[in-house]
C-alpha cells in the first residue's frame, strides 16, 4: 500500500503543478498571493501538528530536535548552492540576480534547482508514508499546496526569460517527474534506514518550516495594508485547519 500511495501522491503533485503552470499567465497576482498564504498554513500545520509530534512519539525528542535543526541548516546551504529558493511571482530576487550575473543561464539554473527540489520532495513524501499513511497524506498535501504556487512562479519566470510557453510547460512537466523519481528511490531505500526514522521525520519537518519561514513569509511582508494582512492571516489559518481536518479524517479512516 505504501508504494501505491507514494506513486499516487507524487503523480498528483506533478499533475496539479503542471496544470497550474499552464494557467499561470492568466492567473491574477492576488490569486497567486492567496495560494502562497494557504501554502504557508499547510506547511506549518503539517510540521507542528503532525510531523513533529510523530517524531517525538517515535523516539528520543532530543534526536528529533537535533534533526530539525540540522535540516534547517542543511536546506539553507542547499538554497545557497543550488538555487533552491521558491519563486512565486514574476519578480524573484534570486533569479533576477542570477540573470544579471549570467544572462542565458538563468532558465537552466531555475530548472536545475526545481528538479533537485522536486526530487527531495519525493523522498520526503516516501519518508512520511513509511511512517504511516496518515502522516504521508498530510505531508503530501502540504508539499502539493506549496508546489503549485512555486511552479506557477517558475513558469512565468521561464517565459519572461525567453522560453516559449510550450517549451516552458514541457520543462515544467519534466522537472515535476523528479518528484516520482525521488518517491520511488525513497521507498526502496528507506527500509535500509529504518533506525533513522526519527531523524528522517525531523528533516521532513525542517523542510516544511524552512520553506514557510525563509522563502514564503518574507514575500507576504511586501503587502502591508490591513486588508491584505487580514486576508493573509485567514488563508494561513485555513491552511492549518485543512491539515488538522485531513489528519483527523485520515486517523479515523485507519
Amino acid at each position: 500500500m505504501s508504494l501505491s500511495w507514494i506513486v499516487a501522491a507524487s503523480l498528483a503533485g506533478g499533475t496539479l503543478s503542471a496544470g497550474a503552470a499552464a494557467l499561470a499567465l492568466s492567473l491574477r497576482t492576488s490569486w497567486l498571493a492567496a495560494l502562497v498564504s494557504f501554502a504557508i498554513g499547510t506547511l506549518l500545520g503539517a510540521a507542528f501538528l503532525e510531523v513533529i509530534p510523530h517524531a517525538f512519539e517515535k523516539g528520543d525528542a532530543h534526536e528529533a530536535a537535533a534533526a530539525i535543526l540540522a535540516g534547517i541548516v542543511g536546506f539553507f546551504l542547499l538554497e545557497k548552492f543550488l538555487l533552491w529558493r521558491h519563486c512565486h511571482s514574476e519578480r524573484c530576487e534570486a533569479h533576477e540576480i542570477l540573470a544579471r550575473g549570467a544572462p542565458g543561464r538563468a532558465g537552466t539554473m531555475i530548472l536545475i534547482g526545481d528538479t533537485v527540489h522536486n526530487f527531495v520532495d519525493g523522498v520526503l513524501i516516501a519518508a512520511a508514508f513509511a511512517h504511516s499513511t496518515e502522516l504521508g497524506l498530510v505531508t503530501a498535501l502540504a508539499i502539493i499546496a506549496h508546489e503549485v504556487p512555486q511552479e506557477v512562479g517558475d513558469f512565468v519566470i521561464l517565459v519572461h526569460s525567453g522560453y516559449t510557453r510550450a517549451r516552458a510547460l514541457a520543462w515544467n512537466l519534466a522537472t515535476s517527474a523528479a518528484t516520482l523519481a525521488g518517491g520511488l528511490l525513497g521507498y526502496f531505500l528507506l527500509p535500509l534506514l529504518e533506525r533513522g526514522q526519527v531523524a528522517l521525520l525531523g528533516v521532513v519537518a525542517a523542510n516544511m518550516i524552512y520553506v514557510a519561514v525563509a522563502d514564503l513569509i518574507p514575500g507576504l511582508h511586501r503587502r502591508v495594508e490591513l486588508r491584505d494582512t487580514v486576508a493573509q492571516g485567514l488563508l494561513i489559518a485555513l491552511g492549518i485547519g485543512t491539515i488538522a481536518a485531513v489528519g483527523r479524517l485520515a486517523s479515523h479512516a485507519h
